[in-house]
C-alpha cells in the first residue's frame, strides 16, 4: 500500500505528512545529515538512503533536549559542510524532533528539516506544527523556534518495539487531542482499551491519524499560537510545571499531560465550565489507561513554575478549559484557586 500523503499549510510553509500503512517500514531517501538517538539508530539502518548520511547519535531522555547538545548538532553540520539547501533528519522520540527542528530553524537561518517521529507521543503531537526548543534555565522548553518540518513520516511499525511507559506516555497526549475535537476518537479509545493497549495494526493507525489530524486541523488555523492554537495547551500548564519541580524525566511528558489534563477538568468545574458528568468521563479514561492523577509535589513550588510558563500574559495565568469535547476557552485564573485545585 503507497503512503498516504496530507499537505497542510502553515504560515508561510507547507508541511507534508506522510501516513505509512500498519506495517510498512519508514523509507527516507533525502537526508544530509541524521539526529537519531540510541534507542532509534537501528531504524535508520533500515529507513533508506539516510542510513549513509553522517550521523549524530544522542543519550536518551530529556537531559539531552539542551544548548550544548543544540551547539554540538549545529557544529556537526558547519564541520560536514551542509548549505542551507540541505536536509537534516530528525528520527525519535519528542525529544529528538524538538531539539532538531530548532537546530534547523537556525542554521543559515533555516536549512530544510525532514522527521520521522518514533515515539507516538511525537507522531500524534511534536513533531507536526513547527514548535522547537530546548529546555533552559531549569524550564520546559523556554528557548524556541516555530519551524514546520517540510516532511514528517508517521509509520506505525516503528512503535512495536516501544517500551510501554513510552508508548503509554504517547496516549496521554492522543486523549488530549481527541478532547478537543474527535468524538468519535474519544468513544474508539473507550471501547477499544484492549485493542489500543495491545497496539493493534489496524486500530492503532487510525488512532494516530486521527489524533494528529486534529492537531493539524488546529495548527493550520494559528501557526504561531495567537488564538485558537493555545487550545492544544489543554493540561499543559499543569503539566509542564509538574515536569518542572518532579525534575525532567520523572514524569513523562503524557504522564504530565494526563494529570494536568484532569487538573484542568477539576478546575473548570470550580470555575462553573466544566460539567461534573465531562470531568469524571475525562479522568475515567485516563485511570483506564493506567495513568496516575496523584502527584507529589509542592503546590508552592509548581504555582511558581506556572509563573515561568510561556502561557502567562498580562500577568496572569491562563489555562485551558472545556465544557464537552471540542468545547474549549481559555480563561484567566487567580493562583488561589489553582491551589485549591492542586490542594484536591
Amino acid at each position: 500500500m503507497n503512503p498516504d500523503t496530507r499537505s497542510f499549510a502553515l504560515g508561510s510553509y507547507t508541511s507534508h505528512v506522510v501516513f505509512y500503512d500498519s506495517v510498512s517500514p519508514l523509507s527516507i531517501s533525502n537526508a544530509s545529515l541524521v539526529v537519531c538517538d540510541t534507542h532509534t539508530e537501528h531504524i535508520v539502518e533500515t529507513c533508506g538512503g539516510a542510513a549513509h548520511a553522517p550521523r549524530i547519535v544522542l543519550t536518551p531522555g530529556e537531559s539531552e533536549k539542551s544548548m550544548p547538545v543544540l551547539e554540538s548538532i549545529l557544529r556537526t553540520a558547519v564541520e560536514h559542510g551542509l548549505s542551507r539547501g540541505d536536509t537534516i533528519l530528525g528520527l525519535g522520540g519528542g525529544v529528538v524532533t524538538d531539539l532538531v527542528g530548532f537546530a534547523a530553524s537556525v542554521y543559515m537561518r533555516g536549512c530544510r528539516l525532514v522527521l520521522a517521529p518514533t515515539s507516538l507521543l511525537a507522531m500524534v503531537d511534536a513533531a507536526f506544527g513547527g514548535k522547537t526548543g530546548v529546555n533552559f534555565a531549569g524550564y520546559k522548553n523556554m528557548v524556541g523556534t516555530f519551524y514546520p518540518a517540510a516532511e514528517v513520516h508517521v509509520a506505525p511499525s516503528v512503535l512495536a518495539s516501544l517500551p510501554e511507559r513510552e508508548y503509554r506516555s504517547g496516549l496521554g497526549e492522543t486523549i488530549k487531542n481527541a478532547l478537543l475535537g474527535d468524538e468519535d476518537l474519544l468513544g474508539l479509545l473507550e471501547r477499544e482499551q484492549e485493542a489500543v493497549s495491545a497496539r493493534s495494526p489496524q486500530v492503532l493507525r487510525e488512532v494516530i491519524q486521527r489524533g494528529l489530524l486534529v492537531k493539524c486541523g488546529i495548527v493550520e488555523q494559528d501557526l504561531t499560537e495567537t488564538g485558537i492554537r493555545a487550545f492544544l495547551n489543554l493540561g499543559h500548564t499543569f503539566a509542564h510545571a509538574l515536569e518542572s519541580v518532579a525534575g525532567f524525566g520523572t514524569w513523562t511528558h503524557g504522564e504530565a499531560v494526563a494529570w494536568g489534563t484532569a487538573k484542568a477538568a477539576r478546575l473548570g468545574e470550580l470555575l462553573g465550565i466544566t460539567p461534573l458528568a465531562y470531568r469524571t468521563r475525562i479522568e475515567r479514561l485516563f485511570s483506564d489507561y493506567g495513568f496516575r492523577l496523584h502527584a507529589e509535589a509542592s503546590h508552592e513550588r509548581l504555582i511558581e513554575a506556572m509563573w515561568h510558563d510561556k502561557k502567562l500574559k498580562d500577568g496572569r495565568l491562563y489555562f485551558v478549559v472545556q465544557s464537552g469535547v471540542g468545547q474549549t476557552q481559555l480563561v484567566p485564573v487567580e493562583p488561589e484557586t489553582v491551589r485549591e485545585v492542586l490542594r484536591d
